[in-house]
């Protein structure tokens, strides 16, 4: 048994929620906390199925869903797993033991993206594989010792984005933070447009939250849509990989008019 406790928070995830416990509990963690944001479909049943102990959030936001999750865990180290993700064999031991050597503060595991099979699933994990972003810490697959996580808390305001906050107040108090190259774990997208644009307004959403929160120091983040689209259409524009370019512009106009809907 690894000495961490496993939160998982999760919001009618049903058609993943299974696979995601299942690979949990081949890493034998000493416990799994399945937060749950007031689900419609089997997600209570499922965890209920698999043993994991159940709390809510009432439907108030992942950022919730997560600071009860790290309160209610018994362990000094804790893994936050999110429902899209499927961990390897051993990949939980692996990243625990790359977290004490390494003396970190918070190690997100590697993420690689899959999706599909249409074209905005199989687009959104093409941008993940290829975009910056995929070594930005972040709280997909993460794990953190909780009394440095409990002290600096989440903003309970934020229904998205809490990690990019999180990451920046973190990163400024000195705390050391990785994304590991030796343990990489299966980071998994839905498909169809309103999945992808739920996606970017989200972000976008977050990254109003953040600029809210810190005002000027934040005001680089402004820029972030347009830089990754303007990358991203020109490596595709580069590749001759022109069927890409349609994501990029929607990405950029949805996470903009995510941004403008946060801050009205």
């Amino acid at each position: 048994m690894l000495e961490v406790s496993v939160v998982v928070p999760a919001r009618n995830a049903a058609h993943w929620l299974d696979e995601c416990l299942t690979a949990i509990e081949r890493g034998e963690p000493a416990e799994v906390i399945v937060v749950d944001g007031c689900s419609t479909d089997d997600t209570v049943a499922i965890a209920r199925r698999h043993g994991a102990r159940v709390l809510s959030d009432e439907g108030r936001g992942l950022s919730i869903a997560r600071a009860l999750g790290a309160q209610a865990a018994t362990r000094e180290r804790v893994a936050f797993v999110d429902t899209d993700v499927v961990l390897g064999d051993g990949a939980l031991a692996a990243l625990l033991d790359e977290f004490e050597e390494g003396g970190y503060t918070g190690l997100q595991a590697g993420l690689y993206s899959v999706g599909g099979p249409g074209y905005w699933g199989s687009a959104l994990a093409h941008h993940h594989r290829t975009g910056r972003s995929v070594r930005w810490f972040g709280l997909v697959a993460t794990i953190f010792r909780r009394s440095v996580l409990l002290d600096a808390g989440f903003d309970e305001r934020m229904r998205s984005g809490e990690d990019i906050e999180l990451r920046r107040r973190l990163s400024r108090a000195g705390a050391r933070l990785g994304v590991s190259e030796r343990t990489v774990v299966l980071h998994r997208f839905a498909d169809g447009f309103p999945f992808a644009r739920d996606q970017w307004l989200a972000d976008g959403g977050g990254l109003a939250g953040t600029l809210r929160r810190e005002g000027w120091r934040a005001a680089g983040l402004v820029a972030l849509p347009a830089l990754a689209a303007a990358r991203g259409i020109a490596l595709s524009l580069v590749r001759r990989e022109l069927k890409w370019i349609a994501y990029y512009g929607c990405y950029m106009v949805f996470n903009y008019a995510g941004m403008v809907r946060r801050r009205e």
